[in-house]
């Protein structure tokens, strides 16, 4: 059985909850200041938006600087915490423009396509920079779905999210 690297999971499980976290918290502290949708409100044949107005410009551009910025501190390279914002935020674009064509309202939670791609995109991206294993990929998957799941229900308790997933 392939060796798990448990502190770089730790670490990039560390990136995610940053690169995924950091919208949420903006949005509380901030609220609509700087809160333009990135899809600028365009919506599609379907007339469903093509991301929804819950991803925004603000979102997304702070998730990547927060994470970037973050790496350091935990000891990885800013460019790996640039990946993985990047890789994180296009696994949450992609969950959403799917949710919008399965006509289902932003901020509404489909359980596994709210976790799977914004974690599995990034750790899939840092085996080209990491030595992580296939096995490394799956746990940082699986402990983000799981940890996803009961920090958004901590989050709603303590009205930073608008809705429990």
């Amino acid at each position: 059985m392939p060796h798990v690297q448990p502190l770089i999971v730790a670490q990039v499980l560390g990136l995610l909850a940053l690169a995924n976290g950091t919208p949420v918290i903006a949005k509380k502290i901030l609220g609509a200041v700087l809160a333009h949708p990135l899809d600028g409100g365009i919506t599609l044949a379907d007339g469903q938006p093509i991301f929804g107005h819950s991803k925004t410009i603000r979102g997304v551009a702070l998730s990547i600087v927060a994470t970037t910025l973050g790496a350091p501190l935990i000891g990885m390279d800013w460019t790996i915490g640039l990946l993985v914002a990047a890789t994180a935020m296009l696994g949450d674009l992609f969950s959403s423009f799917t949710k919008r064509r399965m006509k289902l309202a932003p901020g509404s939670m489909s359980l596994g396509l709210d976790q799977i791609p914004e974690s599995l995109l990034p750790a899939l991206a840092c085996r080209w920079v990491l030595p992580i294993t296939v096995v490394d990929i799956v746990l940082m998957s699986a402990l983000f779905f799981v940890g996803e799941l009961g920090v958004s229900r901590v989050l709603y308790t303590f009205k930073i999210r608008d809705r429990p997933y």
